[in-house]
């Protein structure tokens, strides 16, 4: 597989209200319907990236796009979790190349009276 994005299957990974790890493990779990004995923790979730039998089976077959929105509230309250999240996506990724992981920007969902203009 290459670089080329297209055609991949884009699995959204919404962690808007996500107030702690067990929180987004859950929202792991059900963006991408892991399996019942994922053991939620950063091990586990750098296994399941990097294992192509628990994808989604389009995903297994085109690769895979995670686009994580609604991290920045996620990463601001809980930092440490945050780079830790960071550094299991981007190993994932070096070490799977069917599959890519973005982080979506802009939606942080912030006040709209907290917005300029």
């Amino acid at each position: 597989m290459t670089d080329d994005l297209a055609g991949r299957l884009v699995v959204a990974l919404d962690l808007d209200g996500a107030a702690d790890k067990a929180a987004f493990m859950e929202r792991v779990v059900r963006a991408l319907d892991l399996p019942d004995w994922f053991g939620r923790n950063w091990d586990a979730l750098a296994d399941s990236l990097t294992d192509r039998t628990v994808w989604p089976r389009e995903a297994a077959e085109k690769g895979l796009l995670l686009v994580v929105r609604g991290w920045q509230q996620y990463a601001k309250a809980r930092p440490d979790e945050w780079e830790t999240a960071r550094e299991v996506f981007s190993e994932a990724v070096d070490r799977t190349p069917e599959l890519s992981v973005a982080l979506a920007l802009g939606g942080s969902h912030e006040d709209p009276a907290d917005l300029p203009g």
